[in-house]
């Protein structure tokens, strides 16, 4: 499978002490890491915005959960289909996928101008961040040999 090209081979000098990962290696970890953060963020950041949200796009009080459930069930339902797809294309390649959709849905729900806009641009989040989120530990896993990196890069 394509596994063997998300790997990075290791620098034969060391960066940290000890250490015989290069230094594109820990950036590709901090990238990893920083698309870990959104998706999470994305889930629950948004319960701050809803009253403006309801306000400006004509939300009812109801119909407001609908903002969080969009992404919730998207991310949810298509998790195992984005790991899935991680294997298959590359998790390298699912990871900057996921993440460029994200980005863009992200994009599209900040210029939603009514609530299914938002709605939509909502699902789309959560399909990039289901293709995103179960990479990251695949990467690392293969980016970093098992020792004192791996169990730093993870934790």
């Amino acid at each position: 499978m394509s596994q063997t090209t998300d790997r990075v081979a290791p620098a034969t000098g060391s960066d940290t002490a000890g250490s015989t990962i290069d230094r594109r290696t820990w950036i590709g970890l901090v990238v990893v890491v920083a698309s870990q953060l959104m998706v999470i963020l994305d889930g629950t950041i948004v319960t701050v915005a809803l009253p403006r949200i309801r306000d400006d796009l004509g939300f009812s009080e109801v119909s407001q959960s609908w903002v969080m459930n969009a992404y919730v069930l998207a991310v949810g339902g298509l998790l195992l289909l984005g790991g899935r797809l991680g294997d298959l294309i590359g998790r390298r390649r699912a990871l900057l996928y996921g993440i460029a959709l994200f980005t863009a849905a992200s994009l599209l729900g900040g210029l939603a101008t009514s609530a299914w806009m938002l709605l939509i641009a909502r699902v789309l989040q959560g399909v990039g961040a289901a293709l995103a989120a179960p990479t990251a530990l695949g990467l690392i896993v293969a980016n970093f040999p098992p020792g004192p990196d791996r169990a730093r890069a993870i934790s």
